[in-house]
């Protein structure tokens, strides 16, 4: 192992962003980086890899069983995992150079299906905020893991969720904590993040939750939280709770049938432009707000492009991820953000199947979830094209956490396996 120093996440806060229509750099360090869109603001990264992959700086094998992603804030990393029984989920914060400070349990697990840890935690100053596959919220002291306080979420709001439990990473803002649990009583909920009481509730839709992190934007000076149940996208006031606007279009899949949808990915927002994507056939679609964001319009579809849980990324006007062809196999996939249009859609050689994605520097870093392989790709339009690759063997199950880069270091994590490489 070696010594990588002292590391920042570097979050920037809400009230520093006054741009006319970007997703609002959230004042946190949490799921897919400090914009929820898979984008590392890094600088100097390598280009190519050795033929064996990135130097490993270390490994363990103590996390806990999860799908969770890994979280950097100053000199430490935190992650979310299960116990050795399986029946509580836990909470972990190690040095950068990997070793262990504490390990504690803060909730209980799905375990209906796939019961292994779903959420990233968000940090936010000296607190942790999680939600267990069960629909528990809850605050911790990042210092030493001890539980600030904690909120029956899915039982206090009367939570209706699908065959997969609760897979939300908390949103952070204002004092405020964001939880999205469906049902009759309410769609989402805003909690005091000091206490966890209850600052307002959305009007119930009577939907399903979905498995989607929920994103903060801010379109012509106005921000506005975007969420999805399975049967519709939203809009919601930050302040008051008011839903201004949903649609629910999207939710009749290339066979023309209304029905429950599978909803894993956080959209991507840009320039008033809210793209989703969601695998199982429901396609990939684009919105387009209105002036005052009380209102939106799609502007395009497209059915090459329909992620199953690996996120996707914009970079320079183009979107990349990969589609479902099933739940073992997917291809990958680019397509333009203004138009639609598919750039390419290309098989991944070797067996590999799809995956998630992250990008720096016009760079990707997508990880097949089927062999565990990590690959660098140029951001190409054109093609698919891999520059170097590696395959992740420590850990167990599907390779479904998503990567995570910070200051020149490579986090991925596979099960009860947590690897940190050299990519500076």
């Amino acid at each position: 192992m070696k010594q990588i120093g002292k590391i920042r996440c570097f979050c920037l806060f809400a009230t520093t962003v006054l741009c006319i229509g970007t997703s609002v750099a959230q004042p946190f360090c949490g799921w897919r980086g400090e914009n929820r869109d898979g984008i590392y603001n890094e600088k100097g990264l390598l280009k190519s890899w050795e033929k064996e992959g990135p130097r490993l700086l270390w490994e363990t094998s103590d996390a806990g069983k999860g799908y969770s992603s890994p979280v950097i804030d100053g000199d430490r990393l935190y992650v979310t995992g299960l116990n050795d029984d399986g029946d509580k989920e836990t909470f972990s914060a190690y040095t950068l150079d990997g070793k262990k400070l504490y390990t504690v349990e803060y909730g209980s697990p799905w375990v209906d299906s796939y019961s292994d840890s779903r959420t990233t935690p968000t940090i936010v100053k000296d607190k942790a905020y999680v939600i267990s596959g069960t629909g528990e919220i809850v605050c911790l002291n990042a210092a030493d893991g001890s539980v600030a306080w904690k909120l029956d979420g899915g039982k206090s709001f009367e939570k209706k969720q699908g065959m997969w439990g609760t897979s939300e990473s908390p949103l952070v803002f204002d004092d405020k904590i964001i939880y999205t649990p469906g049902g009759n009583q309410t769609t989402m909920v805003a909690l005091d993040a000091s206490n966890g009481k209850t600052i307002w509730k959305t009007k119930p839709l009577g939907h399903l939750s979905s498995y989607v992190s929920p994103l903060l934007i801010n379109y012509n000076g106005k921000r506005q939280i975007v969420g999805m149940t399975d049967q519709c996208v939203f809009g919601v006031n930050p302040e008051t709770g008011e839903m201004e606007w949903k649609f629910s279009e999207w939710a009749v899949d290339k066979k023309g049938e209304r029905d429950q949808k599978i909803s894993t990915n956080t959209p991507l927002f840009k320039d008033g432009k809210i793209f989703v994507c969601n695998g199982y056939n429901v396609n990939s679609f684009m919105l387009q707000l209105n002036d005052n964001a009380t209102g939106v319009k799609k502007l395009w579809e497209n059915s090459d492009l329909d992620t199953h849980i690996g996120g996707f990324v914009l970079v320079n006007g183009v979107i990349y991820g990969s589609n479902w062809l099933n739940n073992n196999n997917g291809e990958w996939v680019a397509v333009d953000w203004n138009t639609g249009a598919t750039k390419y859609k290309m098989p991944w050689s070797g067996g590999k199947s799809k995956g998630s994605v992250i990008a720096a520097e016009n760079m990707l870093y997508c990880y097949d979830e089927r062999r565990g392989t990590i690959g660098l790709v140029k951001a190409n339009p054109e093609k698919f094209d891999i520059v170097s690759e590696f395959r992740v063997t420590r850990g167990e199950g599907p390779h479904w956490a998503h990567p995570v880069i910070n200051s020149g270091v490579l986090y991925t994590r596979h099960g009860t396996a947590l690897m940190a490489y050299e990519i500076k």
